[in-house]
Formats: structure tokens, C-alpha cells, sequence
């Protein structure tokens, strides 16, 4: 297979096109384009973000750029670039993880248990009431109810509440290519969302919703919505990274923190 550097560049003068119209159509800066034409490995900011690059720049001259990120990783990619793994769970998350799927709550089961006492009392009152039963018994089963249904009422209060307790914390987050955009999208738990995917101008995703997302930009070619509010996403030719939460909002995440979906 031909060096990486020299399919860039050839598929590029075939093109006859400047690398400063590739910079303008990528946002990536022309010195880190003509370091990937000669392969200048030590003059990029490190692994994550050449792999980034290698699928933005082949994308633009309709290049496999899935081929020549494999070539990289084969051949150029140091075994480790000192870059700390981002952190993307917590022990709080594995915990929640590992507890059993679909269990009631005791919400639930407070409210199942006010209905069943309400039928039983119905039941009892039919039986010990009906043909002609006195109207002092018929007020004690009648406050009976009233007390279990009063009891019922607190308890599906009670479930709504802690339901939409439970919701607060969630956000919603999605995005729209206004260029051709690297992303990669990590939720809870280190579930991957958008795993490492090159996404075309005009494209949405669909919203997501979780407590916390992690989130890499190869460039600021992307319009963000959290809970349905456009963010602004400042210009930047580099990788950009958010942690974002209800608790922390939308916090920018320094290079060697952010997430990588390779």
C-alpha cells in the first residue's frame, strides 16, 4: 500500500487542489495538513488527534480514510502517547449497573398495596352489608375507604415526586454538522453513543439523554442543543472536548483529558 503522506498528496495534486482550500473546507491548520503529507508524526499533537485528522483530510479528497487510519495505527502509532484515559464512570455507575433490571419500586408497591386493601374493604363491605345491613356499618366501611384511598393518593404523590426527582438530572444533548465533523459521544457508563464517526454538513443526530455525556469534536464544524438550547461551539481547527452534566453544565475538557472512541 502506498505511504500515507503520498496518497494524500497525490490524491490532492489530482484534484488540483491548495492545501489552503483544504484547510478552509476542514478548519484544520495547513501546517498539520503538509505534516501529514510528509508524515512528520512529531509535529501533530499526538495519536488521537492524527487519526482524527487522517479521517477528515481523506474525507475531503474522497479517500478511504479508514484504510490510511489502520496504516497509522500498524505502522507510526507509538504504543502509548502519555495521554491519560478519560475518566467516563464512576463506582456510583457500576453500582447502578450491576443491581437487577426491572424490580418494582417501593413507590409501586406502596400503591399496589393501597388498591388491594381498598378491594378487600369492598369485598368485606358487600358481604357484611348487603340485604339490609345497618347504616352505622355502612359509615365505618365508607371512613375505612376514604382513610385507604387518602393513603393511596400520598403514595402515587409520592412516586410522582421521586420520578420527577429522578428526572431532573437528566439531559438531553444533540448535534448538527454544519461541516464535516469528527465525533465521538460517550454516556453513561462508557456506553458509546457515536463511536468515533465522521459526520457530513447538514447531518443530526438524534437527541440523547443521559446524567453525563463525554464528548470529542475534531473541529467546531457542529452546532450543539442541550436541553434543547443552541451552545455555541467556538472556532477551533484542534479537537475540542466537553464534559457536560446538569450538575456541571458544559465544562471544556483539556487535550489530554478528552474522550477516544479508538
Amino acid at each position: 500500500m502506498p505511504e500515507i503522506g503520498e496518497t494524500l498528496r497525490d490524491a490532492r495534486m489530482r484534484a488540483h487542489i491548495d492545501v489552503s482550500e483544504i484547510e478552509a473546507q476542514t478548519k484544520i491548520r495547513a501546517k498539520y495538513l503538509r505534516a501529514l503529507e510528509n508524515e512528520e508524526w512529531s509535529l501533530l499533537p499526538g495519536p488521537t488527534f492524527v487519526k482524527s485528522f487522517l479521517r477528515t483530510y481523506a474525507t475531503a479528497l474522497g479517500v478511504d480514510g479508514k484504510a490510511l487510519v489502520e496504516e497509522y495505527r500498524l505502522h507510526h502509532e507509538p504504543l502509548s502517547d502519555g495521554t491519560p484515559e478519560p475518566i467516563v464512570s464512576s463506582p456510583k455507575h457500576k453500582q447502578g449497573a450491576a443491581r437487577p433490571p426491572g424490580g418494582p419500586s417501593r413507590a409501586y408497591l406502596a400503591v399496589l398495596g393501597g388498591v388491594v386493601l381498598v378491594i378487600i374493604l369492598l369485598v368485606v363491605g358487600l358481604l357484611t352489608g348487603g340485604g339490609g345491613g345497618s347504616p352505622k356499618n355502612s359509615s365505618t366501611a365508607g371512613s375505612t375507604s376514604a382513610r385507604a384511598g387518602g393513603a393511596t393518593s400520598g403514595a402515587a404523590a409520592k412516586h410522582r415526586a421521586s420520578g420527577a426527582s429522578a428526572r431532573s438530572g437528566i439531559v438531553a444533548l444533540s448535534l448538527k454538522a454544519t461541516g464535516t465533523v469528527y465525533v465521538c459521544l460517550i454516556g453513561e457508563g462508557g456506553r458509546r453513543l457515536i463511536s468515533g464517526a465522521d459526520l457530513q454538513p447538514g447531518t443530526s443526530t438524534p437527541t440523547y439523554h443521559a446524567r453525563r455525556f463525554q464528548l470529542t469534536l475534531g473541529n467546531s464544524s457542529v452546532e450543539m442543543f442541550v436541553d434543547g438550547v443552541a451552545r455555541t461551539v467556538p472556532a477551533s481547527s484542534q479537537a475540542i472536548g466537553y464534559s457536560i452534566s446538569k450538575a456541571a453544565g458544559r465544562r471544556r475538557l483539556p487535550l489530554g483529558q478528552l474522550p477516544s472512541c479508538t
